[in-house]
């Protein structure tokens, strides 16, 4: 059943990855995904190489090398398990896949090891993943300007992703994330993104740890007049980031979008902000620590009440 799935998958999906090849950064990673085998069986050029084959057959993979590429299999089958867009199951095959090609090359030849090596290095400095480029209603800070834009407007909900353009989870995230703001994008909701890769600065203000170590990025955080209402992901107490699927229903669910969305295309520019001070109480979100100065201002407010009873 997984298998008739993955493949009306594919189906469904090959006029998207057709058009993926005419990107360069998608046609250079095939072929040096499908170096290793293009070489074993290349005429001319396979007859020089060593094999291990009892047949002496150096045009065809030997008992080795057929071991490395079913270890292959199952490291992409694992980490595409966790795998969201089209583009992460393909960025996963290319990622593993080269780094297979250069055991495989090295194990053949020390040579060949090293110039496809080389070739890695050289594409990895020069052609970069292509950024999302579709239609969004999204609005991109900077760190002189995002602490005023969510500020200006205490009746605005803002969903704002912290994001880095090297992190290839926030490459992937970035259609999800743009799908999102055109289907809830409203006068009271708006969706803004700042690259903390650019902007460290922002980082420390809201907490987010840039490290790949951390695996905070992408985060997203649902604030309104500047305050902080619900976090994803969440961070532990080292400070790494608590594993969470950044799928549309996901984000939807986490972050009540539906029921935020329906209140908020409600509002008129004439509204006051107390009359939508009680709309993200709905959302999920951490009990906020009480301060001392808090508690004792509480103690002081009970015999008071007790009095005027």
């Amino acid at each position: 059943m997984s298998l008739i799935r993955g493949l009306v998958s594919t189906l469904y999906h090959i006029p998207k990855i057709y058009k993926w090849f005419y990107r360069p950064y998608y046609l250079l990673s095939l072929l040096m995904t499908l170096a290793f085998p293009l070489v074993r069986n290349c005429p001319g050029l396979c007859e020089n190489l060593p094999s291990q084959r009892e047949d002496a057959d150096s045009c065809a993979f030997d008992w080795r090398e057929v071991e490395i590429l079913m270890f292959l299999s199952a490291i992409v089958m694992m980490k595409n398990r966790r795998a969201i867009t089209l583009e992460q199951h393909v960025g996963n095959i290319f990622l593993f896949s080269k780094a297979a090609n250069v055991v495989l090359f090295f194990r053949v030849d020390l040579r060949l090891g090293l110039l496809y090596l080389t070739l890695c290095v050289v594409f990895l400095i020069t052609c970069k993943p292509p950024i999302h480029m579709g239609p969004e209603y999204i609005t991109y800070f900077s760190d002189s300007t995002i602490d005023d834009e969510l500020q200006r407007d205490g009746r605005v909900t803002w969903i704002v992703e912290f994001y880095a353009n090297w992190s290839p989870e926030c490459q992937s995230f970035a259609p999800i994330f743009a799908d999102l703001s055109l289907k809830y994008s409203c006068l009271g909701l708006k969706f803004g993104k700042v690259d903390i890769g650019q902007y460290g600065a922002v980082a420390e203000r809201y907490k987010i740890n840039p490290s790949p170590l951390c695996k905070q990025l992408p985060s997203l955080l649902l604030l309104q007049g500047g305050r902080e209402f619900v976090r994803r992901p969440l961070v532990d107490k080292k400070g790494r980031a608590i594993g969470w699927n950044f799928t549309e229903e996901s984000i939807i669910q986490e972050f009540n979008l539906n029921e935020i969305f329906q209140k908020c295309k409600k509002l008129k520019k004439g509204e006051k902000p107390e009359e939508i001070k009680t709309l993200l109480q709905e959302v999920p979100e951490e009990e906020e620590p009480v301060g001392p100065h808090e508690e004792e201002e509480e103690e002081e407010e009970e015999p008071e009440s007790k009095k005027d009873k």
